[in-house]
């Protein structure tokens, strides 16, 4: 790819080293299916399957490989987790930074008798957990909510929230899209009952790859969103009941997962703290050089603590769309300008229905990249 890539917040440019290499491998010299044969090809691939599940384990600190699920990404994972759980009469509280994984499946629902309620957080999109308590209520089943913000960074308090639902008995369910592969989440530090995550963003894995990891006292309690063969119970006409089988029907995306693989053990060998303190490095470094900016409001916290490396800005007196499409044309950067899929957080935030212009810094970026996007953000503007 030509050009500098800043748009790590949809997904991660380049991949860890050896996905690829994974992937190819598998296609080339295993290709076959998963739960079906005892041929030793599908035998090695049952094995990095299973491998895989042991190491988002490890990435989560949960002990019961079985109970990881292999779904396409995350939004899928919350959709079968949000409308497998709810029923008519349920109420669950989400926070005001949700992206639209979350809040389509939940305005879905909400015509069925779900009903919703939502957290205010700050304009810098700060939640304070003592906020949910007004809104706990009798049927109230669930909390739903983000770890950090794609749109402007800031990371939410979920061990806080986490404890509020243990002390009322609450199902407390985590969107770790943005921050899986950059922070330490502890399942049980925090609390949660089913942790969603993607592949392809800060795992460094590839598209088409995601899952969840859910308590044994959530299983029952969901139905499964989608059946079908699982190479299990094949005598009967019924889906399995026990994990992972319940959840993973039809064949899976076993080239994505062999490219998971290669991404997590990377992850393990560079370690979690080295790749978050060079991606708040390079976020700092910018967010430094915009506040000299008079034409660039930074929009949610000023500095790195409790933030990921996603920065969005709004050009006064310019059209957002404008800036992307110079930089993206004139200056060879790509980011991404717009809504983000999170409408619910530009309006917290105060940046609906303009939108930002988002910078999301990986663990590949330089420090010369985000000196000449700083430059390239002066040029476009004085060229408007």
């Amino acid at each position: 790819m030509n050009g500098i890539y800043l748009d790590n917040g949809a997904t991660s440019f380049p991949k860890a080293p050896k996905v690829s290499q994974s992937i190819s491998n598998y296609i080339t010299n295993i290709g076959c299916n998963v739960n079906r044969g005892v041929y030793a090809n599908s035998l090695t691939a049952e094995n990095i399957l299973f491998e895989t599940r042991e190491l988002i384990c490890s990435l989560f600190n949960y002990d019961k490989a079985e109970n990881v699920v292999f779904t396409k990404n995350i939004t899928e994972s919350l959709n079968i987790i949000i409308k497998g759980l709810l029923k008519k009469n349920d109420h669950v509280i989400i926070s005001s930074m949700e992206h639209n994984a979350v809040m389509r499946p939940l305005s879905s629902l909400s015509k069925k008798g779900i009903e919703i309620s939502k957290v205010k957080c700050n304009l810098q999109g700060e939640l304070n957990p003592k906020d949910i308590l007004p809104l706990i209520k009798d049927n109230t089943k669930a909390i739903i909510m983000t770890h950090g913000s794609n749109v402007c960074g800031t990371v939410l308090p979920l061990e806080e929230v986490g404890q509020i639902c243990k002390e009322n008995n609450l199902i407390f369910i985590v969107d770790t899209a943005q921050t899986a592969g950059f922070l330490d989440i502890d399942m049980k530090k925090i609390n949660a009952d089913c942790i969603t995550f993607t592949g392809h963003k800060s795992l460094l894995g590839p598209q088409g790859i995601g899952g969840f990891v859910i308590k044994d006292s959530l299983i029952p309690k969901t139905n499964s969103l989608i059946e079908g063969g699982t190479g299990s119970l094949s005598e009967y006409e019924y889906q399995p009941e026990y994990m992972p089988d319940k959840f993973e029907s039809g064949t899976m995306n076993i080239p994505g997962i062999y490219g998971l693989n290669s991404s997590l053990k990377y992850l393990n060998e560079i370690g979690l703290n080295t790749i978050r303190e060079k991606e708040l490095h390079l976020t700092k470094l910018f967010i430094d050089k915009v506040k000299n900016i008079n034409e660039a409001t930074l929009i949610g916290l000023d500095g790195i603590k409790k933030r990921t490396p996603v920065v969005s800005l709004d050009f006064k007196n310019h059209d957002n769309a404008d800036i992307a499409f110079m930089l993206a044309n004139e200056y060879s950067i790509m980011t991404r300008c717009g809504l983000h899929c999170a409408p619910s957080a530009h309006r917290t935030l105060h940046t609906f229905p303009q939108g930002t212009v988002r910078f999301s810094f990986g663990h590949f970026n330089t420090d010369k990249e985000v000196a000449y996007a700083i430059d390239s953000i002066y040029k476009s503007l004085d060229s408007l």
